[in-house]
């Protein structure tokens, strides 16, 4: 028996509700979660994203799936969401927090403004959308909440601060929230998964964007021992190991997909 064979169905019956589906790190997660059995709800902002990978998963043979809109900062819609999952399928067995925006400035130069949108969509969106998904996960016998976090969640980054003290703080929530829900008795896991730089669109255009675009895709590459970015599926299969019952004693720790980043 193959190697994919034998890890077919491991999100069996589960439902799964990802944000920020649409994008590079998303769709890794979808495609792969679809293939090993979950029901599926993806969210994103921009509707035709969506239709477009509804299409895709479709287009494989997969068609247990509902898309909306979603603005992770609103809390109405996170109601919304998280009702319409349960009201569609029973329940809600995995939440990935996932969707999260980039944000590259001079630490001097950097705005309020700026700072509180950061924060707002990387760090208050999985505090929203875990408080929620704790309330309804512990009426049908638990889950697992797994929070996409960054390596820049656990060291710093020149020129980066607001997405290091948004990704910081997602790290430390995720492990307040696992207790909370240990403490209760809840069966809800909650752990953070923290990427290295990974090819994505998000990546792709920090790149592109910078002053010397060669010059900052090779400083990437080569800032992990393993002399390489990651691929998206390499961190979905981090997140499908927290998702499924093969973890069922993990919760409050952080998995970083870092080609050994941290390690030194």
């Amino acid at each position: 028996m193959s190697a994919a064979v034998a890890r077919a169905g491991r999100l069996e019956g589960k439902v799964v509700l990802i944000t920020g589906a649409a994008g590079g790190l998303g769709q890794a997660m979808a495609h792969l979660f679809a293939a090993e059995g979950a029901t599926l709800v993806l969210t994103d902002l921009g509707q035709d994203r969506l239709d477009a990978l509804k299409a895709a998963l479709s287009s494989s043979g997969y068609d247990r799936v509902l898309v909306m809109e979603q603005d992770v900062t609103d809390e109405a819609l996170w109601e919304e969401v998280i009702d319409k999952t349960v009201a569609g399928f029973g329940r809600l067995d995995v939440l990935v927090n996932n969707a999260g925006i980039g944000y590259m400035a001079d630490l001097e130069e950097t705005s309020l403004a700026e700072w509180k949108r950061v924060h707002a969509i990387n760090s208050e969106g999985p505090f929203l959308g875990t408080r929620k998904a704790i309330k309804v996960m512990k009426l049908t016998g638990g889950g697992s909440i797994v929070n996409i976090s960054s390596i820049a969640g656990l060291i710093g980054a020149v020129n980066l601060a607001a997405y290091c003290s948004s990704k910081g703080a997602v790290r430390l929530f995720t492990k307040a929230a696992a207790l909370h829900c240990a403490r209760r008795g809840y069966n809800i896991r909650v752990n953070s998964v923290h990427p290295s730089f990974t090819e994505t669109p998000m990546v792709r255009d920090m790149i592109t964007s910078a002053r010397n675009p060669d010059k900052m895709e090779a400083a990437l590459a080569t800032a992990a021992p393993m002399g390489r970015m990651g691929r998206p599926e390499e961190v979905a299969y981090a997140v499908l190991y927290l998702a499924s019952d093969e973890s069922s004693f993990v919760t409050g720790t952080e998995l970083a997909v870092d080609g050994g980043n941290t390690a030194a």
